[in-house]
């Protein structure tokens, strides 16, 4: 039988798992993104890079590359609407 600590700190793990999944931010990283839209980061970076949603290169803090940022309004267009148009090269 599962003792007192062990539970509560199972419990005390979950909450922390819906505390993140719930908290409302601005910019989402890629990762994030991808996890509330149910893709793969891999996905969700190519449309960042082919324009099929809106997103902005920041730096991350690491190194000297920048990363996509998605923001909070763009991911809910994206539910309402879907993706943007392809651009025509």
């Amino acid at each position: 039988m599962e003792g007192f600590d062990e539970r509560l700190s199972r419990i005390e793990q979950m909450l922390v798992v819906l505390v993140e999944r719930e908290t409302v931010r601005d910019w989402y990283t890629t990762d994030e993104a991808a996890r509330h839209l149910g893709k793969a980061e891999f996905t969700v970076r190519e449309w960042c890079r082919l324009g099929r949603i809106r997103a902005e290169k920041r730096k991350s803090g690491r190194g000297a590359f920048a990363a996509w940022v998605v923001s909070r309004d763009e991911l809910l267009r994206y539910q309402r609407e879907g993706l943007l148009p392809e651009r025509r090269a």
